[in-house]
């Protein structure tokens, strides 16, 4: 039964306006004042406050304080999962009343109305906002942020690099907005710089903790041509591929793979700029230091050439062990250009070692050596007057620099290649890379040098032109060279001679020009110098002289043998004479009868 002792009645209730019926109206319109009085006045196309009552998956109901409640689709919420029951939501008053009676609202509309001035005040004030990511896009993805489609570019999205973009599709998550293009109403987000902001404290807590020569795991997050970045935990730290390991490495790839779990030492690192050395090939023993201790100068070794230089080859006799082999010390030549024409990079060869340095690591090399030096017994196999065919390697001005065979030169004076010919320029005999037969003159086995001959194969022909071209002997010659001094004359036997301007005037008079064939006196034959000059003019000078001398030498004769005959003209013009006057005067005395 209830319990009405507590239950005071109304002092000053009007029982008898009751029962006749007056008070029961006044309190209904009172009643109906009183409950307009407590709804809220709202407004169509109005932005108003609401409070979540119920939800469930499709709709969501929210109170604004009007008669009646309105009922939101729940999709317009998704960007919001965390959505509960007394939520407080802004919502849009589409109309008060449709016509079933009922409050249409709109959570979309109300976002709308009021995003951009959300979007440009989180802006300013650095606000973390909360986006719903609706697709994927060309270049990122379309966010949804306050109702309005953001751009989250792919690079904005995690500050380790991305492989599908798809996987986030439908998640709400955190952004920050980055820029917004005022004009075309474009708003950019990212979500990167949340999380770099939450590293920065993780590196400024564990870059206080480094200490060099610190031994940390770490992962392998990206492999690049110049070393490895490994994630220490929140801070990325770099392996130099130098670092890597004692032997050289021409691909990070081949000593760590992605996302591999690794070892590592820390080398340096700036606390300032935030970058950390780390180290690989430290944590092992440096190869040097486990080298055979009873490897010595001499010592042959074999390797393989993992660098080639213009100057040398380097060889790799053990992981992270190498020698030089200087281009000086892979031939006995001296014609050696590069090292690239004796081997390659991966090609395995044996050395001799030469220097041998374990404090500085560096130990030098020969291949040379593994053959004799062709010089040790050069007497022997090249003596003075010995024939070989050599290669021609270069020129001078004053001969030709000669290959006998590898290790082995010699030179060839321009002097000593033609007994008869006069050679200007070693190019004119030769040509470079041809085969020439030579003889061996002299051995300067100090210096490494042999002089050599090639007219020496021959007989001297002067011996035999000393007979030919005597003194005064004439022969044809041809004009071959018109020089300042004189010319040259080309005579038989291959024989050049030479002759001053003066020398080559003809007989009437006129100079002979080059490419005439004359006749030419021999007016010197100098056999020690090789030497032969010629006169054309000298033939026809020394007939006149002759023709000269020997009409001075007949003129006395032919005197004497004139004056008889002379003597009879005298006496013979005399009578007749006077067999011409004695007639005349005959005729002069007829006449004067």
């Amino acid at each position: 039964m209830a319990d009405f002792k507590n239950v005071a009645p109304l002092s000053d209730f009007d029982w008898d306006a009751f029962e006749n019926g007056s008070a029961a109206e006044t309190s209904r319109e009172e009643q109906e004042k009183a409950y307009d009085g407590s709804l809220n006045k709202v407004t169509d196309h109005e932005v108003v406050d609401g409070t979540v009552i119920d939800m469930n998956k499709r709709e969501v109901v929210v109170n604004i304080g009007f008669k009646s409640d309105g009922i939101i689709p729940a999709t317009e919420f998704r960007y919001n999962p965390d959505l509960k029951v007394g939520d407080t939501v802004e919502v849009y008053v589409e109309n008060q009343e449709d016509k079933k009676g009922q409050l249409v609202l709109s959570h979309r509309k109300a976002r709308a109305a009021r995003s951009w001035d959300r979007v440009n005040e989180a802006l300013e004030n650095n606000e973390i906002i909360q986006g719903y990511i609706k697709c994927r896009t060309k270049g990122g993805m379309i966010v949804d942020v306050f109702g309005i489609e953001a751009f989250l570019p792919g690079s904005q999205i995690d500050v380790k690099p991305i492989r599908d973009y798809d996987i986030f599709v439908g998640k709400t998550m955190e952004f920050k907005v980055l820029k917004i293009n005022q004009e075309y109403k474009n708003v950019v987000v990212s979500h990167k710089c949340l999380i770099e902001a939450e590293l920065e404290a993780q590196k400024q807590e564990i870059i206080s903790r480094l200490e060099k020569g610190q031994v940390l795991e770490g992962t392998v997050k990206n492999i690049t041509s110049y070393g490895v970045f490994v994630d220490l935990g929140g801070v990325d730290g770099l392996i130099h591929i130098t670092d890597m390991s004692w032997g050289r490495v021409s691909d990070p790839k081949e000593i760590v793979e992605l996302d591999q779990k690794i070892n590592v030492v820390i080398l340096d690192f700036d606390n300032e700029k935030k970058r950390i050395a780390l180290g690989l090939k430290q944590l092992t023993p440096h190869p040097w230091d486990s080298l055979d201790p009873d490897l010595k100068v001499g010592d042959h070794v074999k390797g393989k050439v993992v660098v080639m230089a213009d100057y040398g080859a380097f060889i790799e006799i053990a992981p992270g062990v190498e020698g030089l082999i200087h281009v000086s010390e892979m031939s006995w030549s001296q014609h050696i250009r590069s090292a690239q024409d004796y081997m390659k990079v991966g090609d395995e060869v044996e050395a001799v070692i030469l220097t041998l340095d374990r404090e500085e690591r560096k130990m030098s090399l020969g291949i040379k050596q593994l053959k004799s030096d062709p010089w040790e017994n050069i007497e022997e196999r090249f003596p003075v007057g010995s024939k070989h065919s050599a290669k021609v390697r270069s020129f001078t001005n004053f001969g030709i620099f000669v290959e006998i065979e590898e290790g082995v030169d010699g030179l060839v004076h321009i002097s000593d290649l033609s007994w008869t010919k006069k050679v200007k320029h070693p190019s004119e005999f030769t040509k470079v890379g041809e085969q020439m037969d030579v003889v061996v003159l002299e051995i300067d086995k100090e210096n490494r040098r042999l002089s050599l001959g090639h007219k020496q194969l021959e007989e001297n022909p002067w011996d035999v032109f000393e007979t030919i071209f005597a003194q005064d002997s004439v022969h044809e010659g041809k004009i071959i060279e018109m020089l300042d001094k004189g010319a040259v004359i080309q005579l038989e036997h291959g024989v050049e001679g030479f002759t001053t301007p003066k020398h080559l005037v003809k007989e009437d008079g006129t100079q002979a020009q080059l490419g005439e064939t004359l006749e030419f006196k021999v007016i010197e034959f100098n056999k020690d110098s090789k030497r032969i000059i010629l006169s054309h003019s000298r033939i026809y000078e020394d007939a006149q002289r002759a023709a000269k001398r020997a009409e001075k030498a007949t003129a006395p004769r032919r005197q004497k043998a004139e004056a008889p005959a002379v003597q009879n003209q005298a006496a013979s013009t005399t009578l007749g004479d006077i067999d011409a006057l004695a007639a005349l005067k005959a005729k002069m005395e007829n006449g004067e009868a």
